[in-house]
C-alpha cells in the first residue's frame, strides 16, 4: 500500500523506483513494505489490493495547482478559467486540450464558461443614458460603474457583491451563475474576487471551492472520518478498501461508505435503501434469542459463531436455520442458499409480493446476524486479551506464544465481514450459473468461517496448530471468491 504523509519531494529514498520518470503522479507515491496489519492487503496477488495516497492539505492543493498549471500552459489561457475547465470535465486533462484544439470557443459555450480575456466587460449596447439604472436595483450609475460577461448582462457593482454574498452562504462555489435571467454562463474567481468586498466571505469562498474541487476529481476523496482532514489520493480510482492512518476509519475510495466487497457500490447503495425502507418489516428479526429446536428452551445468543450448542440438551444446531449441525458439513450450502419457488411467474400477484418479501427477509436476517456476529465477536476479542493475560500471569507461556488468537481473531473478523456483504450481492444476482457458483463458495467461506469461530472462542495454547489450518483455509476460502466476483 502506498502512503504519502509530508512533503513527497524532501526526501528521495522514499520514492518508488519502479516509477516512470514522465510519470506526473510518481512522487506523490512511497512504498511502505513494513506494514503487515491483517487488514491492510499486500500487492501479490490479493484482489484486494489497492494503490493509493494519504494526502495532508498542503499535499493537495499542490496537486491541484499542478495539474491547473499544466492545463494553463497547455491552451494558454489564466488559471481561474483552467480550473473551470478541469471541474467541469471531470479533470480530464488530455480530452479538454484536444477539444480546445479542436474549437477553442465551441469548449468555452459547451462548458457555460466565459473567456477571462473577455470576462470584465462594461455591456454598454445595452445600458441606455449617461446614468443609466441597473436592471436589479434600478438605481442610476454611470455607465462605466457597470461590471459584466460576454452574455451581454451587465449589474452595477453592489448587485453583484450582494449575488456572489448570497451564493456563498448557500454553498455554491464553481457553479455561480451570471445574474441575468436563465443566464447559464458561470462566473469566473478572479471576476469575483475583483467584486467581492467581504473578507471572510472570500475566505469561505475559497474553503468551499477547494471543497468543491476535490470532491469533483475522481482520483481525490475526502476521507469521512469524523473531523478528519485527510485526503486519499488514487492513481486508479476503484471501489476498493482504504484505511485512514490518521482517524482510522475504513471505507470504499469509490462511493465515500463503508467498504462493501464483493457488492459493488450501485447494488449496496439500492441494499441499504431498501433495509431503511423495509425496516420495520425486518424488525421482528432483531431478538437476539430463539427456542432450542430439541427441547425447545430459550437461548440467547452471546458470541458471533451461528454453531450453537443447548446448555440444556447439549443439542448442536444452526442458529439461522435451527437444523442439526451434522448436516452442516460439505452440505452447508443449504442454510445459506435461498430455495426460489420454480412457479413463481405463474403465481397471483399476491403470492409473487409474499415470495419477494419472503426472499429479501432470507438475505436480510443473514445480513444482520453477521452484523450482531461481529459485534459480538468484539467481545469476543475482549474475552481473549483477558484469558491471554491471565494465562501470562499464571506462567502458562508468554504473550507472544497466545498472540495466534488475536491474530486469529482478527482474520475471523475480516472473513465474516466480507461474508456480511456477500449477501446483498447474491440477492441482487441473476438466476444461472455464475450465481450458483456464487453461492457454493459462499456456502464454503461461511462453514469456514463458524468453524474458525467456533474454534477461536474455544482455543487453548495447544490449539495452536489446529487453529492456524483453519486461519489458512478460511482466508483461501474469502481470497477465492472475491478473486471470481470482486469488481476491479
Amino acid at each position: 500500500m502506498k502512503r504519502q504523509l509530508s512533503d513527497p519531494a524532501s526526501d528521495g529514498s522514499d520514492v518508488s523506483e519502479d516509477m516512470e520518470d514522465d510519470d506526473e503522479y510518481a512522487h506523490y507515491y512511497y512504498d511502505n513494505t513494513d506494514d503487515l496489519d491483517i487488514d491492510k492487503p499486500k500487492k501479490s496477488d490479493d484482489p484486494e489490493y489497492f494503490e493509493y495516497t494519504i494526502l495532508q492539505v498542503e499535499d493537495a492543493e499542490r496537486l491541484l495547482n499542478e495539474e491547473i498549471e499544466a492545463l494553463c500552459s497547455a491552451l494558454k489561457v489564466p488559471p481561474s478559467l483552467a480550473k473551470m475547465l478541469l471541474h467541469i470535465h471531470d479533470w480530464q486533462r488530455e480530452l479538454i486540450i484536444e477539444k480546445y484544439q479542436q474549437d477553442a470557443e465551441g469548449l468555452l459555450v459547451e462548458s457555460n464558461i466565459n473567456s477571462e480575456k473577455k470576462a470584465l466587460v462594461n455591456d454598454k449596447d445595452t445600458l441606455t443614458g449617461s446614468n443609466p439604472a441597473c436592471p436589479v436595483c434600478a438605481d442610476n450609475y454611470p455607465r462605466d460603474k457597470f461590471l459584466g460577461l460576454t452574455c451581454g448582462h451587465s449589474f452595477c457593482p453592489n448587485c453583484w457583491d450582494m449575488h456572489f454574498r448570497v451564493q456563498i452562504q448557500q454553498g455554491v462555489t464553481m457553479g455561480i451563475e451570471c445574474m441575468g435571467q436563465k443566464c447559464k454562463v458561470l462566473v469566473p474567481e478572479s471576476f469575483l474576487y475583483s467584486v467581492l468586498t467581504d473578507s471572510k466571505l472570500r475566505d469561505k469562498f475559497s474553503k468551499l471551492c477547494f471543497k468543491d474541487l476535490i470532491q469533483g476529481h475522481p482520483k481525490l476523496r475526502f476521507c469521512p472520518g469524523p473531523n478528519c482532514s485527510v485526503i486519499i489520493f488514487a492513481k486508479e480510482p476503484r471501489a476498493k478498501k482504504v484505511e485512514c492512518s490518521l482517524c482510522k476509519s475504513t471505507y470504499c475510495f469509490k462511493c465515500g461508505i463503508e467498504y462493501h466487497a464483493p457488492t459493488d457500490c450501485d447494488v449496496i447503495k439500492k441494499w441499504l435503501t431498501k433495509c431503511a425502507d423495509d425496516s420495520e418489516t425486518a424488525n421482528y428479526i432483531s431478538a437476539h434469542t430463539k427456542d432450542c429446536p430439541k427441547c425447545h428452551v430459550c437461548i440467547e445468543k452471546n458470541g458471533g459463531c451461528n454453531h450453537m450448542q443447548c446448555s440444556k440438551c447439549k443439542f448442536d444446531f444452526c442458529w439461522m436455520c435451527l437444523g442439526d449441525w451434522k448436516s452442516h458439513g460439505s452440505e452447508y450450502y443449504e442454510c445459506s442458499r435461498y430455495k426460489e419457488n420454480p412457479n413463481i411467474a405463474n403465481e397471483s400477484v399476491h403470492v409473487q409480493a409474499r415470495e419477494a418479501l419472503k426472499k429479501y427477509l432470507f438475505y436480510f436476517e443473514r445480513w444482520e446476524n453477521h452484523a450482531k456476529s461481529l459485534q459480538l465477536e468484539e467481545q469476543t476479542l475482549q474475552k481473549i486479551t483477558s484469558r491471554i493475560q491471565a494465562k501470562v500471569m499464571e506462567n502458562e507461556g508468554t504473550w507472544i506464544d497466545w498472540q495466534y488468537l488475536l491474530n486469529a481473531a482478527a482474520l475471523l473478523k475480516k472473513c465474516r465481514y466480507t461474508l456480511q456483504y456477500t449477501y446483498p450481492y447474491a440477492y441482487y444476482m441473476d438466476k444461472g450459473g455464475r450465481k450458483q457458483l456464487f453461492e457454493y463458495q459462499q456456502a464454503q467461506l461461511e462453514a469456514e468461517v463458524e468453524n474458525l469461530s467456533w474454534k477461536v472462542e474455544r482455543a487453548e495454547i495447544t490449539d495452536r496448530g489446529d487453529l492456524e489450518n483453519q486461519m489458512d483455509i478460511a482466508e483461501k476460502r474469502r481470497q477465492t471468491l472475491l478473486k471470481d466476483f470482486l469488481e476491479v
